[in-house]
């Protein structure tokens, strides 16, 4: 067999259902993948995998499963959220402690990574108080507004169906780029407003504190986002502090 050929069932053996798979022992069982995008599809609202973070998905959905009977609080979304647990450890702790938090962040994940996360299982049998989302901003360069913010509803729908009895905290997203003038601001600044009418104060509700993250002049310090995308220590400080009183209102103090 040429080295060609091999490679081509190596790659085949990812695209197939896992039904499939299982008829190639020498070949992990990787999850299912959807179809090739249909025409007309907006892809932020089409479940689609990752090849390069399947085993981290998988154990973070087992995980999730093991902690379902205590875990009370949700975070989900990209980097900013999964690295709660390297620069925003020290407050994570403390939500840990106090409400047996769960993280399903997983950096570069756009609103489709999201879904399909969700559509392997994710979150299913949890029954947390609270769900906080922050998604979308990797999704800034190549979707309008108005696709983000199709993507961002299809997320809410999907966690709602698994989690009915659980309320979204659901936020703008950060402000990105050192200036004002970035041209990422605008269009995070546009896609805030369509997410923002997905509140309705009760199962959903809408916050947008973006702006503490800034100087007087608008600008991003590198002390709160050193790479003026990603929170410094005291930037998820600042997130903590901003998401505090939501939680209070749902997950109150014994």
């Amino acid at each position: 067999m040429t080295m060609t050929k091999i490679y081509t069932l190596l790659f085949s053996g990812l695209l197939v259902s896992s039904s499939l798979a299982q008829d190639l022992p020498s070949v992990t069982p990787m999850p299912t993948l959807p179809p090739p995008l249909p025409a007309g599809v907006n892809a932020a609202t089409y479940p689609m995998g990752r090849f390069d973070w399947f085993q981290r998905v998988e154990g973070k959905i087992e995980n999730g499963k093991q902690a379902a009977s205590t875990c009370q609080l949700i975070f989900d979304g990209d980097s900013i959220t999964d690295a709660w647990q390297t620069a925003g450890k020290d407050v994570w702790a403390q939500y840990d402690t106090k409400y047996h938090a769960f993280d399903f962040g997983i950096s570069g994940d756009q609103t489709q990574h999201l879904l399909w996360r969700l559509t392997q299982g994710q979150a299913e049998g949890m029954h947390p108080k609270l769900i906080v989302l922050l998604i979308g901003t990797n999704n800034i360069a190549n979707y309008t507004p108005a696709q983000i913010g199709e993507g961002v509803k299809a997320i809410i729908d999907a966690y709602q169906k698994r989690c009915p009895d659980s309320a979204i905290l659901l936020q703008g997203i950060f402000p990105r780029g050192e200036k004002p003038e970035d041209p990422a601001r605008a269009k995070i600044k546009q896609v805030n407003e369509i997410i923002s009418k997905f509140g309705d104060g009760k199962k959903v509700i809408y916050l947008d504190f973006g702006d503490k993250f800034l100087q007087p002049d608008g600008t991003i310090s590198r002390e709160i986002m050193p790479d003026f995308l990603h929170p410094s220590a005291k930037g998820y400080q600042i997130w903590a502090d901003a998401i505090q009183p939501v939680i209070d209102q749902y997950l109150p103090a014994k």
